[in-house]
């Protein structure tokens, strides 16, 4: 068993605002996370829209805003990291598939941000390697000289999947990657994210769909309002879920279609 690479332990973040007058209000966005990539393994991290998923990913990369509170650990290969510090590390050992397609930028060729992730991950000639990505997902030349707001939705991800590819990452996070997605490109791209992890790297899927998860994860982490409540075994998750031990777990599961829509109460 390899051993752990990015570590999340307790992790809390508020969001200090000020209002009319100046008055000040603290809001509690995150109150005690806990999650573990192991290199060679693809963890699930789930949760109902809200939960803190992507602002979890986003303090793992030191993106978080100046006026976000940050409080427990984040490890990189045992080393207690600080924001700055795991800012010098996004794009090159740890890097973000985002969520949508706008954070490409709208103002530069499709090709020249490519090559920027390209250099970022070390490549000696970011010109080959970027339209080697590209072409590997089935996307030819002509769209190095894009725009994104000249690609339709599919293409925009497969050229994000491209992006954060680059250079064989230890730690990959990506934030809902197949939200939006017709069946056989979700397969495709969960598929990649499991042979990732089969060559070593570690990753962390966010989702908030349950029944994908457990189709590539070794394990299922499950969050709710800005904390970590259960991490199960992905094999629990069958029939009405007698196996699952945690309540809201079970209920999640018992609430999708084909296991009944069933809405448990008091949980």
């Amino acid at each position: 068993m390899n051993g752990p690479v990015l570590e999340v332990r307790g992790l809390e973040i508020d969001f200090v605002q000020y209002e009319r007058g100046l008055r000040r209000r603290t809001v509690h966005a995150l109150t005690g996370m806990d999650l573990t990539a192991v290199a060679g393994e693809v963890v699930a991290l789930v949760g109902a829209s809200g939960a803190g998923k992507s602002l979890l990913a986003h303090a793992v990369l030191g993106l978080l805003p100046p006026n976000a509170v940050e409080r427990g650990d984040v490890l990189l290969d045992g080393e207690r990291l600080d924001p700055a510090a795991r800012r010098r590390h996004a794009g090159r050992g740890m890097t973000l598939l985002p969520q949508a397609a706008g954070f490409l930028d709208p103002l530069s060729p499709v090709g020249r941000q490519v090559r920027r992730s390209a250099q970022l991950a070390g490549s000696a000639d970011p010109r080959r390697a970027a339209a080697d990505a590209l072409e590997r997902r089935g996307l030819g030349p002509e769209v190095l000289g894009r725009y994104p707001h000249e690609l339709s939705g599919g293409m925009a991800r497969r050229v994000l999947v491209a992006m954060a590819t680059l250079g064989d990452p230890r730690v990959l996070i990506a934030d809902e990657p197949t939200t939006g997605l017709p069946p056989a490109e979700v397969r495709r791209t969960l598929g990649e994210l499991r042979t990732m992890a089969d060559d070593g790297c570690a990753v962390v899927l966010i989702t908030h769909e349950l029944r994908a998860a457990v189709e590539v994860a070794h394990r299922v982490v499950i969050c709710r309002d800005g904390r970590t409540v259960d991490v199960a075994d992905p094999a629990a998750f069958t029939g009405d879920g007698d196996a699952l031990t945690h309540p809201f777990t079970r209920a999640l599961w018992q609430a999708l279609p084909g296991n009944g829509f069933r809405v448990a109460e008091g949980v």
